[in-house]
C-alpha cells in the first residue's frame, strides 16, 4: 500500500483496529471521580496494579468530599503498590479537595476545566472526558506516542502536537476509540522493545514494520477472519509467509 498519505493510515488503522479491541479503559471505575482518581494512580505503572487498590480506596473514600479529607498517610499506605505512592495520595487528596472547592465535589466535562485540576494534564482529562463522558477525547499516553510514530502519523513527541495532528486525520466521533485501542494495540501486540510485527494486522502499511505481504493486500476495511490473536481479543487474517528467493 505505498503511497497512503498519513490520513489515510490513520484511517485504515482505525477500521482494523476496530474489531480486535474494544473502546474502553482497562482501569475499573464506576463514575467519573473514580476514573479521575484512577488514571492519574495509573502514572508510571499498570491498569493492573491499579485495579488491585482502588476497590479498598474507594470503598472508603466515595467520592471528592471524603478524599479531600483523607489522612496523607492512609491514602499512602492503601495506594503503595502503584509506586511514587507519596505524591500521588497527595495529588489525588488536592485534586479532590479542588472538586469539592471549585465544582461542587463533581468532575468537570470541560478540558478547560480539567486540566486547572492538581496532577490533571491533557491526557488525563483526554482519557476522563472520553471514558467517563462519552464526549471526544484524544488521549496521548507513551503507547499512543510510539505507535503514532511508527505508524507515520507524526514525527513529534510533544504529546499536545500529536493531538492536535492526529485528531485533524480522524472525525471527534473516533478520537476516544482510536485512542484507547491504540493503547491496547501497544500493549499486546506493537510494543515498545520488540514489536510483534508478524501478528499485526497494520504491518501491510505501516511504515515502520519489518514484514511486508507482497503475495496478497489486504482489503481497506477490516474483516474478521480465524485466526485468534494471542492477546485474545479478536481476530486477524493470516497471510502466507513471504516466498523465498
Amino acid at each position: 500500500m505505498a503511497g497512503l498519505r498519513a490520513k489515510d493510515r490513520a484511517r485504515l488503522a482505525a477500521q482494523r483496529l476496530a474489531p480486535l479491541y474494544p473502546a474502553v479503559s482497562e482501569l475499573v471505575h464506576r463514575d467519573a471521580f473514580q476514573m479521575l482518581v484512577a488514571t492519574i494512580l495509573s502514572a508510571q505503572t499498570t491498569d493492573r496494579s491499579v485495579n488491585a487498590v482502588t476497590p479498598a480506596l474507594f470503598a472508603k473514600y466515595p467520592d471528592a468530599a471524603a478524599l479531600a479529607h483523607a489522612d496523607p498517610l492512609e491514602v499512602e499506605a492503601m495506594i503503595k503498590p502503584t509506586g511514587f505512592f507519596h505524591v500521588k495520595a497527595k495529588t489525588i487528596i488536592a485534586c479532590s479537595a479542588a472538586l469539592v472547592e471549585r465544582f461542587h465535589g463533581e468532575v468537570p466535562p470541560r478540558i478547560e476545566d480539567l486540566v486547572t485540576l492538581p496532577g490533571v494534564g491533557r491526557k488525563t482529562a483526554n482519557v476522563v472526558l472520553g471514558v467517563a463522558f462519552g464526549i471526544p477525547g484524544f488521549a496521548v499516553d507513551t503507547h499512543v506516542t510510539r505507535l503514532t510514530r511508527r505508524l507515520g502519523l507524526t514525527k513529534n513527541t510533544d504529546p499536545v502536537k500529536i493531538e492536535a495532528e492526529v485528531t485533524r486525520m480522524l472525525p471527534p466521533e473516533e478520537w476516544t476509540a482510536f485512542s484507547l485501542r491504540l493503547i491496547l494495540h501497544g500493549r499486546r501486540i506493537c510494543v515498545a522493545r520488540a514489536p510483534r510485527c508478524p501478528e499485526c494486522v497494520l504491518n501491510d502499511f505501516c511504515p515502520s514494520s519489518t514484514v511486508r505481504a507482497k503475495s496478497r493486500r489486504r482489503r481497506l476495511t477490516a474483516t474478521p477472519a480465524g485466526v485468534r490473536l494471542p492477546h485474545g481479543r479478536g481476530t486477524a487474517a493470516r497471510r502466507p509467509p513471504a516466498p523465498r528467493h
